[in-house]
């Protein structure tokens, strides 16, 4: 069976094409400035080169009717009829505390992810009309919705509870919900799969360092704690996210500096994180040679990371007792060999060594501790495509 997995954002729409039988991609591609002047899809079938197709595009109805049409073009598709397509994989970012796993989409389901967007506001109504569009345009083929906070469904009450009056928990679901779920779940998975052993015997650690950046506490297979909290903005510091800060700040910084609540929640999301401490860039890789040419906030802004990511694997470790294996995954994750050797140093007192021989790889699955007696230090490529794929076959087989 071919599933088609899509990511709809405000103005962009990712996709993949993907047989099951092997799991591999047969076509790719990104969907740019819906409903913006200059809207195109650049597409791709695997052993066919990339094309772009430039043409206005009002809404994400009209982008999927574009992508599909890509998909069955003679000279650039995949495939050769909308048929070969077997049901549609949906990313959807909230599912709040009604969804603990992945959906055959319905009237109940669309309504439930209707009743999350004052959760994701900027998320789940574009995911609902990328589901809407497809299930116009695809009226019989089974839909499914995956769900980024549907892995951290198991954490317990005592790990996602605020110390705030409960009734705020009651009344509007303040509570930690959890991101990068799917992301966190593929890597635990994998990991378990490259160690040969079974994941419900194994205590992992999940650290999706991207420019959006979690760490997950994995205690047989599920997920039982992580940093990201009600929204993406707790947790670790980020490419433009705070993380966690004192609450007082706030409302000190907004007397200050005469902020209204939207311009400290910007500033909170948009120009804080690394790109605040260095002054330089969102992006590591411009901290990183920032820091090499002796900028001293590109510096301190790479420790503050740092620190932060190990603070959580110290605190996930107590957690759990001990770690059978610590994933690196996103973009930092699995590409900055010195990330991954500064968040490993120091570690050393519970387990975790890293082998800078070893390390010294990119974008690669790989293990990386430094001995057979210690905690397994994995490399591993995340996969969310695959993942939502996976659910998506399973429970239409079901």
């Amino acid at each position: 069976m071919n599933i088609l997995v899509i990511n709809c954002g405000s103005s962009s729409l990712k996709y993949q094409l993907i047989n099951m039988e092997n799991e591999g991609v047969l076509a790719k591609g990104l969907v740019e400035r819906i409903g913006i002047e200059g809207s195109r899809v650049k597409h791709e079938t695997i052993g066919k080169e990339e094309v772009i197709i430039e043409e206005p595009m009002s809404d994400h109805r009209k982008a999927l009717e574009l992508v599909l049409d890509a998909l069955i073009n003679p000279n650039y598709g995949a495939i050769k009829s909308m048929d070969e397509i077997g049901a549609v994989g949906h990313r959807v970012v909230h599912g709040g505390e009604s969804f603990a796993s992945s959906v055959i989409i319905d009237d109940r389901v669309m309504e439930a992810i209707n009743d999350c967007i004052d959760l994701a506001p900027l998320h789940n109504p574009p995911n609902i009309m990328g589901i809407e569009a497809c299930q116009e345009l695809m009226p019989k083929t089974p839909m499914v919705a995956v769900f980024d906070t549907a892995f951290h469904q198991t954490i317990p009450a005592s790990n996602y509870i605020y110390p705030l009056p409960y009734e705020l928990y009651e009344k509007y679901g303040i509570r930690k919900y959890g991101f990068h779920g799917t992301s966190h779940k593929y890597v635990s998975l994998k990991a378990a799969e490259m160690l040969g052993k079974d994941i419900k015997d194994l205590n992992i650690i999940t650290c999706h360092l991207g420019n959006g950046a979690s760490v997950c506490a994995v205690q047989g297979g599920k997920s039982i704690d992580t940093s990201m909290g009600f929204t993406p903005l707790e947790g670790l510091a980020m490419g433009t996210r705070s993380g966690n800060v004192d609450p007082a700040i706030i409302p000190f910084v907004m007397e200050k500096e005469g902020l209204s609540l939207d311009e400290v929640n910007n500033l909170l999301n948009k120009k804080s994180g690394v790109l605040g401490i260095s002054g330089v860039s969102s992006d590591f890789r411009d901290i990183e040679e920032a820091m090499e040419e002796g900028n001293e906030r590109a510096k301190l802004a790479l420790e503050v990371f740092t620190n932060k990511v190990k603070k959580y694997i110290g605190a996930y470790a107590a957690l759990m007792c001990n770690v059978d294996a610590l994933v690196f995954t996103a973009g930092i994750g699995e590409n900055s060999i010195s990330i991954r050797e500064q968040i490993c140093e120091g570690l050393e007192c519970i387990d975790i060594k890293i082998d800078k021989e070893l390390n010294k790889v990119r974008g690669k699955e790989t293990i990386v501790s430094k001995d057979l007696t210690s905690t397994a230090i994995l490399v591993i490529p995340t996969n969310e495509e695959l993942m939502i794929a996976r659910d998506t076959l399973e429970l239409v087989q079901k």
